[in-house]
């Protein structure tokens, strides 16, 4: 932990141990939420509590939520965060609470904004395409382009989870049988379908792309396994992923809220609407219970009404 973060830190659990005189378990609930949390911001470069902003807080509670935890976990990790911001501003560290903004979930029946099937066509096709017949062939800025389509189509096509996509090797991939090996939670694999946009947009990175972002590895081994590579020929992380789906919103204009994990709500609800049964649903998500993939069942109002005007004998 950082300096900075560390006296603070230090000085938060004690006020909270001794001055508000709160048990040692719940001390030791504080800490670890904290520590968590501290330990992602440090990996997105954010090094002092000044340098926290508002983003950040709303972004590690949608990381959360990515990450699968339940929304009373949820609201307990932030209901932390809070207590550690009011005690910043309250001893002079900063001079704004940034998380006050921030509001715990509501319930695990909430979801996150969805996108539309039309909102989807439009992230996905944002990221521009580079001509093969161009000058400058696939260079950096070329091959990075062709891994963001195939790194958005894919995780939309499966539903994977950004820390599957991530962590997909290369071998996972078969595109005779046009599946995919996802390594879910606990090392939980499952077998999930690609679809043709997907397996395209995969064989074109393979092909053009991929053995670039191999060669700009300058030192140690090269990265043989790893499906997705970032521009330095190493495996893609989980942060990058966050800025490639940011970064294909605002070409594509989308006003809602958006995180790697917007495409897997987004990829159930679909299917669900479509037609598909919660139980199969359940499987392609890799969820446990299918008590968690029943969120995805919510009917819209425009569904609603729909179904109202048509069934109702006298809705006309």
């Amino acid at each position: 932990m950082e300096p900075r973060f560390a006296l603070v830190f230090d000085q938060f659990l004690a006020h909270i141990g001794i001055e508000r005189g709160l048990a040692s378990a719940t001390v030791d609930a504080y800490a670890s939420d904290l520590r968590r949390y501290v330990d992602w911001l440090e990996n997105r470069g954010v090094r002092t509590p000044e340098d926290i902003a508002r983003r950040d807080v709303e972004e590690y509670v949608a990381a959360l939520d990515a990450a699968g935890e339940s929304a009373r976990s949820k609201a307990r990790r932030l209901a932390s965060i809070h207590a550690f911001h009011r005690f910043a501003l309250a001893q002079h560290v900063v001079s704004d609470d940034v998380s006050a903004a921030v509001k715990a979930p509501k319930g695990a029946s909430v979801l996150p904004d969805v996108l539309t099937v039309d909102e989807v066509a439009r992230l996905l096709d944002a990221v521009p395409q580079p001509d093969p017949h161009a000058p400058d062939g696939y260079g950096l800025e070329n091959a990075v382009l062709l891994r963001d389509k195939a790194l958005l189509e894919l995780m939309y096509a499966t539903g994977a989870r950004v820390s599957e996509a991530v962590g997909a090797d290369l071998d996972d991939v078969d595109f005779d049988e046009r599946v995919i090996r996802l390594t879910g939670k606990g090392g939980k694999q499952r077998l999930v379908p690609v679809g043709r946009y997907a397996c395209e947009a995969l064989r074109r990175y393979l092909d053009a792309a991929r053995p670039v972002l191999e060669r700009r590895r300058t030192s140690g081994q090269p990265e043989l396994r790893a499906l997705f590579l970032n521009k330095r020929g190493r495996r893609l992380s989980r942060q990058s992923v966050w800025e490639v789906v940011r970064t294909a919103g605002g070409r594509a204009h989308i006003a809602k809220p958006l995180h790697p994990h917007t495409l897997r709500h987004s990829f159930a609800t679909h299917l669900i609407q479509g037609g598909a049964d919660v139980r199969t649903v359940q499987e392609l998500l890799g969820h446990a219970s299918v008590t968690t993939t029943q969120i995805y069942t919510h009917v819209s109002p425009e569904a609603l009404i729909e179904t109202y005007l048509t069934a109702h004998p006298r809705a006309r």
